[in-house]
C-alpha cells in the first residue's frame, strides 16, 4: 500500500493521505453545511457562534484577536449573525469605545440543536470506529493540526468566512 513506486509510476489516489483527507474533509462539510441549513446556519456560523459563547461579553476586537480573524471579517460576520438574531452587541463595560459580543435567547435555544447535529454528524462520519481507533484517530488528527499551526478550535476557513456562501434564510429557532 505504501510501498514507494517503480520511476516513472506514481502511487494510486486511493493511497494518498492527502487525497482521502481531501475527499473525507469535502464529503464532510458538504454534509454538515446542509444538516445545520435547516437552522439558518453555516458551519462557519456555528464556529463562531460556540467560541463567543464560552466567551460571553468579550469585544469584537478580542474575539477577533483570539481566532486569528482580520478585524473588518470579524464585523461582518458579527453584522450578519446580528441581522439573524443571534448575536447582540453591548457597550463593554470595561472600555465604552469598544462592543461586547453576547448571544440573544435565539441563539441560546439553537446551540444545543447545532451541537447535537454537529454530535449525530461526527457519530455516522466515524462509525466504523470503535472508540479506542476514534480517540487515537482525534489525537493523530490534533497532532497534524498542531504541527501546521492550527490553533486548537479554530477553522482555517473562518478568517476567510465572508467568502462562505450564506445559507437561505430560514426561522432560526423552528422546532
Amino acid at each position: 500500500m505504501f510501498d514507494n513506486p517503480t520511476p516513472g509510476q506514481s502511487r494510486p489516489l486511493a493511497d494518498r493521505a492527502n487525497f482521502l483527507l481531501s475527499q473525507l474533509g469535502f464529503h464532510i462539510a458538504q454534509t454538515f453545511a446542509a444538516r445545520l441549513a435547516p437552522l439558518g446556519i453555516a458551519p462557519n456560523h456555528f464556529g463562531l457562534l460556540t467560541h463567543v459563547e464560552r466567551n460571553e461579553g468579550s469585544s469584537q476586537q478580542r474575539l477577533a484577536d483570539a481566532l486569528g480573524i482580520h478585524r473588518k471579517v470579524m464585523v461582518g460576520l458579527l453584522d450578519d449573525l446580528e441581522r439573524r438574531g443571534l448575536v447582540e452587541r453591548r457597550r463593554h463595560p470595561g472600555d465604552r469605545r469598544a462592543h461586547a459580543i453576547h448571544l440573544t435567547e435565539a441563539a441560546h435555544e439553537l446551540l444545543p440543536r447545532a451541537r447535537d447535529i454537529a454530535d449525530q454528524h461526527e457519530e455516522e462520519v466515524l462509525a466504523t470506529l470503535d472508540s479506542g481507533e476514534r480517540a487515537q484517530f482525534v489525537a493523530v488528527l490534533q497532532r497534524l493540526a498542531a504541527d501546521i499551526g492550527s490553533p486548537p478550535g479554530v477553522h482555517p476557513g473562518l478568517p476567510h468566512a465572508a467568502a462562505w456562501p450564506r445559507p437561505a434564510t430560514a426561522s432560526i429557532v423552528e422546532g
